[in-house]
């Protein structure tokens, strides 16, 4: 059976092909099994399409921007139009720039370098690390965290009274030329959460922005590979992602958006490429003109391999059709959902609960088991790689587990500090390159492993619960 054959039916393997999806793992109790890959909220694997077309790019690979050369000429093509594609893939306006990180943590440190002086910044304590931590490394920055809301109508209500009591009264209000009440202010919230995977009510939560003059940034890591993210439709400021949670992982990412903070700040590394004039003055010192377009923040030379990935990814998620692609991860969610309902020692960690709508991103606990214990047994005995420990999002999932740690068991948690190695969980994610059967055989190895117990002896060594060999 051909590649595209297998592709079209569910049933037997995933919309998307994706590397790795016939890679043999060894087990501790014999025999080898396919790598059932779960981990997608972490790192997704490269489509198929995303690597076909970096290889067939790779021999013409060259400088980008500033060279004559015929392969720097079609490389500075591909960049470019790599970066249109993504501007059309996440509906950017025609003023809106998209500029090249490394990752949603570079874009989202990008964005809050060029803060203008004595921003607000509105975050809720649920935000990955990435979206938590980089704006207090502003001095001149004000950093509001909100605690976790319950329902989506809770963030909503709860982030507008935070709005609400930054403002000045009515009388006293007043507005500067570029149009925020009391300052300038930012909100920065998750599209989907990366330990429960709950969708987040972006567009309310950018409407109540808006009403009290603040800008939104929106962190997509974990929504874009799942759904459509459009700029002008969520009606967001900036979009944040990364490319290796989008099936393109070759080292880029991408902070799209509104483009007059952006020019107004000095440039994120300063370089070549970022420059477009440098003279020496008289008094022995340098005069700088940098660029106004994208390439204020992209010094250096670019990562075309990493943007053409993203720009092939997009294309492909586009082509197989988003209503599709949620359609069938919609029915994994329901499958997995239920086969964890069918054990009553599992847990699943919600914040919006049962039935808040989410992409393919759950997280669980299971009495009796430290987490990191589960997930090794799971590995090393199933061949299936899910993810355990607190996500880089560390007080939401504090707040989810509440304050009575489960037995720490044999094995303790990687990420966890003195005092909390049991205070940990499970994630478990997938998306458009899982099939039907590593989902089956997680659901099977859950069960069993709850039922009878791990078949093997397991021990912590330098912080990870590994099989005892």
């Amino acid at each position: 059976m051909s590649v595209s054959a297998v592709a079209t039916d569910p049933a037997v393997c995933a919309p998307l092909p994706v590397l790795g999806r016939d890679v043999r793992v060894p087990l501790v109790t014999g025999g080898e099994v396919d790598y059932a890959a779960l981990d997608y909220a972490a790192s997704s694997p490269a489509l198929q399409r995303v690597w076909d077309d970096v290889a067939a790019y790779a021999p013409y690979y060259g400088s980008v921007h500033r060279g004559a050369g015929y392969l720097s000429q079609l490389s500075t093509d591909l960049f470019e139009n790599s970066r249109r594609t993504i501007a059309e893939f996440l509906g950017c306006r025609a003023d809106e720039q998209v500029v090249f990180t490394r990752s949603t943590t570079d874009s989202l440190n990008l964005l809050a370098a060029v803060l203008p002086q004595d921003t607000r910044v509105f975050v809720f304590e649920t935000e990955h690390h990435a979206s938590l931590l980089p704006w207090e490394q502003r001095a001149d920055v004000t950093v509001t965290y909100l605690d976790a809301p319950r329902t989506p109508a809770q963030a909503v209500a709860t982030l507008e009274q935070a709005l609400a009591d930054r403002e000045p009264s009515p009388s006293s209000r007043l507005r500067s030329s570029r149009g925020y009440p009391n300052g300038p202010a930012l909100v920065c919230v998750t599209g989907a959460s990366n330990v429960t995977g709950e969708l987040w009510p972006v567009r309310e939560l950018a409407a109540a922005a808006h009403a009290h003059g603040a800008r939104i940034v929106l962190d997509a890591a974990q929504l874009a590979p799942h759904h459509p993210v459009d700029l002008a439709e969520l009606d967001v400021d900036w979009i944040a992602f990364s490319g290796h949670k989008l099936y393109a992982p070759f080292g880029a990412g991408v902070l799209a958006g509104r483009a007059d903070w952006l020019q107004d700040a000095e440039p994120y590394l300063a370089g070549g490429g970022a420059s477009r004039k440098v003279s020496r003055r008289t008094d022995g010192g340098v005069d700088v003109e940098w660029h106004t377009t994208a390439a204020r923040h992209e010094a250096g030379s670019p990562n075309v391999i990493g943007a053409y990935a993203i720009a092939s990814a997009c294309k492909a998620l586009t082509e197989a059709g988003f209503d599709t692609l949620v359609a069938r991860e919609q029915e994994l969610i329901t499958r997995v959902r239920e086969g964890l309902a069918e054990v009553p020692e599992v847990r699943v960690l919600s914040l919006f609960g049962d039935d808040a709508p989410r992409v393919g991103v759950l997280s669980f606990v299971v009495d009796g088991w430290n987490s990191s214990h589960f997930a090794a047994a799971l590995s090393a005995e199933y061949g299936i790689g899910v993810r355990d420990g607190l996500f880089c999002a560390h007080p939401l999932v504090r707040t989810l587990l509440g304050s009575d740690p489960q037995d720490p068991g044999e094995c303790g948690a990687p990420e966890a500090a003195p005092g909390e190695l049991s205070l940990n969980a499970i994630r478990v994610s997938f998306g458009a390159g899982t099939p039907d059967e590593h989902v089956d055989r997680f659901l099977r190895a859950v069960k069993e492993l709850v039922a009878d117990g791990a078949r093997w002896n397991y021990r912590t060594v330098e912080g990870r619960c590994v099989a005892v060999v």
